[in-house]
């Protein structure tokens, strides 16, 4: 224990300051350990998608010669009806953020592929980028505000089913 007397004009203060015991900093150290061990055996680990933001998605596929030579694999990962009331112009694809897992193969890509996924704020197509993420997808890209974004920014929308 280290006790500290500090004056400052006509003001004392007395401070005590308990600095840690060898035997509680072992103590603090194993636990420390012990939490990092669990977290990386139970499999919890970063996020290992990729943001886009809709002008850099937009700027993609306005660049590419043709959609199907776009460079990249465009998912709407929302539910059907919501797809049917207007998707993003150049959208490959509609499944379900909750089938994607069941359904990736569907998507045809190669781990090396890229994917880009959204929905309708950002939230479901982030869950969806993580878990192809998960399966050994190494190019996932998650659209920042997804159609919310992509409508406030005044951009196309099409109509009907892919």
């Amino acid at each position: 224990m280290l006790v500290r007397v500090i004056t400052v004009g006509r003001f004392t203060a007395l401070f005590v300051e308990r600095r840690p015991t060898i035997t509680m900093r072992i103590v603090i150290t194993i636990v420390g350990l012990f939490l990092l061990s669990a977290i990386s055996i139970s499999g919890v680990s970063a996020h290992h998608s990729y943001l886009l933001t809709v002008q850099q998605l937009r700027a993609g596929l306005t660049k590419a010669p043709s959609m199907p030579q776009k460079g990249f694999i465009l998912i709407d990962v929302r539910s059907a009806e919501e797809h049917a009331t207007g998707f993003i112009p150049g959208t490959d694809l509609n499944i379900d953020f909750r089938e994607i897992q069941a359904r990736h193969l569907d998507i045809g890509a190669q781990l090396e592929d890229h994917v880009v996924v959204y929905c309708q704020s950002g939230h479901r197509s982030n869950i969806a980028a993580e878990t192809l993420a998960d399966l050994g997808y190494r190019h996932v890209y998650n659209v920042t505000g997804s159609m919310n974004a992509w409508l406030a920014a005044g951009f196309p929308v099409e109509s009907g089913r892919r």
